[in-house]
């Protein structure tokens, strides 16, 4: 664990991983986070500089959330941001369907899966076997 300043607010908070923001601005952050996603709910057709403009948020930060998978438009939109393999435009997230397959087909080829171990059951000889003796059977016989 290290201390750092907050990238939003300055204050010095100690940072465990992610956006090196102290916990106070990643609740305010949440919050609106919130609210825009309500704005988008509400109005299906929006842009992005609109959202940004009424909302007070920057646009690197609703792109952020879009790329996330946290914030997504409607099929209809004029929002869309590009690919990161091959730049068509998609909706959300980082990778359109097709480089997202490719990407687990290439992952799956990596790690083959294993084939099942057949385990065969262990000969057991009847000589090697340990017995125990019922001390009741001794009594009788004697």
């Amino acid at each position: 664990m290290e201390v750092r300043n907050c990238k939003s607010c300055g204050r010095l908070f100690n940072y465990l991983s992610g956006t090196p923001i102290c916990p106070s601005c990643a609740h305010k952050l949440d919050l609106k986070f919130e609210e825009v996603k309500e704005y988008v709910y509400d109005h299906p057709g929006v842009g992005m500089q609109e959202v940004s403009e009424v909302m007070e948020v920057p646009i690197p930060q609703i792109k952020q959330w879009i790329r996330e998978e946290r914030l997504s438009f409607a099929e209809d939109s004029m929002i869309g941001l590009e690919c990161e393999r091959c730049g068509v435009t998609i909706k959300t997230g980082r990778y359109c369907k097709e480089c997202k397959d490719k990407l687990a087909k290439g992952l799956n080829e990596l790690y083959p899966e294993e084939k099942p171990v057949i385990q065969r059951k262990k000969e057991t000889r009847e000589k090697e076997r340990m017995r125990f003796i019922d001390p009741s059977s001794i009594r009788n016989n004697l």
